[in-house]
C-alpha cells in the first residue's frame, strides 16, 4: 500500500467523525505489518474526557482483531494544517513500535512524515 492510499483511507474515515462540539473531524488509518488497514475517526462526547481520538480508534480496532505490529499510520484533519497526533495518541502509537511511520496529512492529502519515537522523545515504557 502506498502512502497516498493510506492517507485516502484516513480521509474516508474522517467523513464518519462524530464532532458536534469541536467541529474538528479527524480520520486515521493504520497499516499493519501483515498488510491490513484499520481506520478510525474521532468520536466526541459531552463529557470531553470520554472523547476518543481517531488514532486510538484505528489502533484499538486493529488490536481487537489480533494485530499488534504496525508499519505506518496516517492522520488527517479538516484544516490546511498537517494533523499531528496528541500526546496520548503519541504514547499509544509508540507503545506498538518506535519505528512506526506517522504520516501527518492535511485536507488536501499533502503530508509530513516522522517516526513515532521522533514525535515522543523519552516516551514511557516498562
Amino acid at each position: 500500500m502506498t502512502d497516498q492510499q493510506l492517507i485516502t483511507a484516513a480521509l474516508l474515515a474522517q467523513k464518519n467523525a462524530y464532532v458536534p462540539y469541536s467541529k474538528f473531524p479527524v480520520g486515521a488509518a493504520v497499516l499493519t505489518k501483515s498488510g491490513k488497514v484499520f481506520t478510525g475517526c474521532n468520536v466526541e462526547n459531552a463529557s470531553y474526557g470520554s472523547t476518543t481520538c481517531a488514532e486510538r480508534t484505528a489502533i484499538a480496532k486493529a488490536v481487537s482483531e489480533g494485530e499488534r505490529e504496525f508499519s505506518a499510520i496516517a492522520i488527517v484533519c479538516g484544516s490546511g494544517e498537517y494533523c499531528s497526533p496528541c500526546g496520548s495518541c503519541r504514547q499509544i502509537i509508540t507503545e506498538f513500535g518506535e519505528d512506526i511511520r506517522v504520516l501527518m496529512a492535511n485536507k488536501d492529502g499533502e503530508y509530513r512524515e516522522k517516526l513515532s519515537a521522533e514525535l515522543l522523545p523519552g516516551f514511557f515504557k516498562l
